[in-house]
């Protein structure tokens, strides 16, 4: 066998075509030609992500101290209903005027009770929490729109 039959991609020597870089320049060569734009940074946001805000703390707490408030109001009028009814007997079956018993009459104060702990809550709420969710809500699209525009 001859050496002409053996292809010469086979040869040990042999290697693969390298790409060079371009060889016309990157940068103008005319004066009257724009010198090429930086390419663009991305602006970060003044405050820290959402996720690790401090008014997500904040408004966890107000959220907390407001269920706390309105559910020990109702719950803890009612507790002291049932603790005077079973250890005050004589308390809660003596007369106010009438047939009116102090154990009808605490009974019946539940409803008014109930309702000021609503009203608590919807203050509190209205006053307390909804201004901080409402400027977490406005961060958060302000946040999204800044993530759509990039």
């Amino acid at each position: 066998m001859s050496d002409a039959f053996i292809p010469r991609h086979s040869s040990p020597e042999y290697s693969a075509p390298h790409h060079s870089p371009p060889s016309y320049p990157t940068y103008p060569t005319y004066p009257w030609q724009q010198p090429p734009a930086p390419p663009a940074r991305p602006r970060m946001p003044s405050h820290p992500p959402l996720g690790h805000h401090s008014d997500l703390r904040l408004l966890r707490t107000a959220y907390r101290w407001q269920r706390r408030v309105a559910t020990l109001t109702a719950l803890g009028y009612f507790v002291l209903f049932l603790l005077l009814s079973a250890f005050a007997p004589s308390f809660m079956t003596a007369t106010v005027s009438g047939g009116l018993t102090m154990g009808l009459l605490l009974g019946l104060l539940q409803l008014p009770v109930t309702c000021v702990a609503i009203a608590v809550y919807e203050y509190t709420a209205r006053h307390g929490v909804d201004p901080i969710a409402d400027r977490i809500r406005r961060q958060a699209e302000l946040d999204t729109g800044r993530g759509a525009a990039r």
